[in-house]
């Protein structure tokens, strides 16, 4: 492939079932690099301990828990992560374990029919004599993500996008190498699509 010296302002869109592999490929480089920012920007909000913000804690973690998922989803080209690829990572345990761990707590956290921050009960108080006095609600607080399980899903997602990487150099030079084999023409046959820095 060759290296162009100036940036680069337009190109010619490519719509082959290889060339649309790799966008794909880059879209799952992508979710697995926001769940990455997810965790680091988590752990940042849960060392402030007391002062951090449940909001934002909830949030961070159910967006870093659907971008993940959304990498194993196989998709129309079949481009996904698998269970192979975790194993791949070389990340000591078993990732394949955790990997169904985490898809368990976002389906609770995002598909439960009930509110994953609390489970509340409902109570009647009686007075002296043992009649109804009063209804009360009370609720227990299900614990909140954790620092070594924020930890430990992103050094999955590092590692998974390491491995991610390589993939997709390795797809770009078989998407180029087809496209040098088309004439000249057919080349500026393509519509021309904006590069934006």
């Amino acid at each position: 492939m060759s290296h162009p010296t100036a940036p680069v302002t337009s190109a010619r869109q490519l719509k082959t079932p290889l060339a649309l592999s790799l966008a794909d490929l880059a879209a799952i480089f992508d979710d697995l690099q926001f769940t990455l920012r997810c965790c680091e920007r988590l752990l940042v909000e849960l060392d402030r301990g007391v002062q951090s913000d449940p909001a934002v804690v909830e949030s961070l973690w159910i967006s870093a828990l659907n971008s993940y998922a959304r990498c194993f989803r196989p998709g129309e080209r079949g481009m996904g992560l698998t269970e192979a690829d975790l194993k791949a990572t070389g990340v000591e345990g078993d990732v394949v374990e955790w990997h169904g761990l985490l898809r368990k707590i976002r389906k609770f956290a995002v598909t439960g029919e009930t509110n994953p921050r609390e489970t509340y009960s409902i109570g009647v108080t009686q007075d002296a004599d043992g009649r109804p006095e009063g209804i009360v609600i009370t609720s227990v607080v299900n614990p909140v993500v954790d620092d070594v399980t924020v930890r430990q899903t992103g050094r999955l997602a590092f590692e998974l996008s390491k491995l991610l990487d390589e993939r997709i150099k390795e797809h770009q030079k078989k998407v180029f190498a087809a496209v040098e084999e088309l004439p000249r023409a057919k080349l500026d046959e393509l519509p021309a699509i904006e590069i934006t820095s």
